[in-house]
């Protein structure tokens, strides 16, 4: 049985996503016709959706797809099983709701980038410091020998596909198999950076790195794993404003920095991952506007729901975001 979030009340302004339990059901081969634009649109005011500008919504639909909008308009719909839209609901409140959602990717990935340079900056520097600048492809260094070899080739496969001018240069001066790793990490994945952290064997250089940014080891793992599945997301131009992450952070336990003093919030919606945003930036640059920005997207979109992103009603109260 699949749950969804079930307000407790729903405005068609409010734009959240209903709960409904879906029962299991034998599967059936899918026999449903394509439809072209003018259709798409039939079919949706069919349903009870209202369109104050019809050509533009066309536009759109060529532009968008009906199946990207449609995760849009689903919490304008009154039954989500039949596909009835709520009275009054329209089309432009769908495209609005998906404007913020693109916005609010934009604004994360620009974030993102800044916490994944941190990130490969701390590592590079620490382990090598510590182990030398080879240390990527000291075996010793990593719990699981397998997994190791699995991440080198992995790193191996990105340096054949690199055209970056000082990968070429090295390759043709050279004769070492691999770069140093502070050249090496410059075009590793974010998700390969994060695996080859978490492989690392427990002891004082693993410590210091996640306690540059105020966080224990176990932690930091799991809050790189979500920063990652976000990022994912955000480049694949996904839907983010309200889904409900696969991948669950951490609540840490302590913090050098301060971090939400509420321990009741759901890690498996985008407002944990936007407080993990604010309290990483917090730590790389204090200066940072981050939380300016997405007050100001709130204030670009006001009828965006807070409560399906997870944010709490005593969000305003909590030091981190103040």
């Amino acid at each position: 049985m699949q749950q969804h979030v079930l307000p407790a009340s729903h405005k068609n302004s409010a734009l959240r996503e209903d709960n409904l339990f879906f029962p299991t059901m034998p599967k059936i081969f899918y026999t449903k016709p394509f439809l072209n634009y003018a259709a798409q649109i039939a079919l949706l005011k069919s349903r009870g959706m209202k369109f104050a500008d019809e050509t533009k919504a066309l536009h759109l639909l060529k532009r968008i797809s009906y199946y990207r909008f449609s995760v849009y308009w689903r919490p304008l719909l009154v039954n989500k099983q039949l596909l009835i839209f709520k009275p009054n609901a329209d089309f432009e409140t769908a495209f609005a709701l998906y404007k913020f959602d693109r916005e609010l990717r934009q604004l994360v990935l620009s974030e993102l980038e800044k916490i994944e340079v941190a990130v490969r900056s701390q590592i590079t520097h620490s382990l090598s410091m510590a182990y030398g600048s080879f240390w990527i492809e000291d075996e010793t260094l990593f719990a699981d020998s397998e997994k190791h070899k699995a991440i080198l080739a992995k790193i191996r496969n990105e340096l054949s596909r690199s055209d970056e001018e000082f990968i070429v240069s090295f390759k043709s001066t050279y004769s070492n198999p691999l770069p140093p790793s502070f050249i090496t990490l410059e075009i590793t994945s974010f998700g390969t950076l994060s695996q080859l952290y978490e492989n690392l064997k427990a002891g004082i250089v693993k410590r210091e790195i996640a306690q540059a940014f105020g966080l224990a080891d176990k932690v930091f793992v799991s809050w790189l794993h979500g920063f990652v599945y976000i990022r994912n997301v955000c480049a694949h131009h996904a839907r983010l404003w309200n889904k409900p992450l696969q991948i669950q952070p951490l609540f840490p336990r302590h913090t050098q920095y301060t971090w939400l003093m509420d321990k009741t919030v759901c890690n498996n919606r985008i407002y944990y991952v936007l407080s993990m945003i604010v309290y990483f930036l917090n730590t790389v640059n204090s200066n940072h506007t981050f939380k300016q920005k997405l007050d100001n997207l709130f204030l670009k979109y006001p009828n965006v729901d807070e409560k399906a992103m997870g944010f709490p009603a005593n969000r305003r109260s909590e030091l981190l975001w103040i």
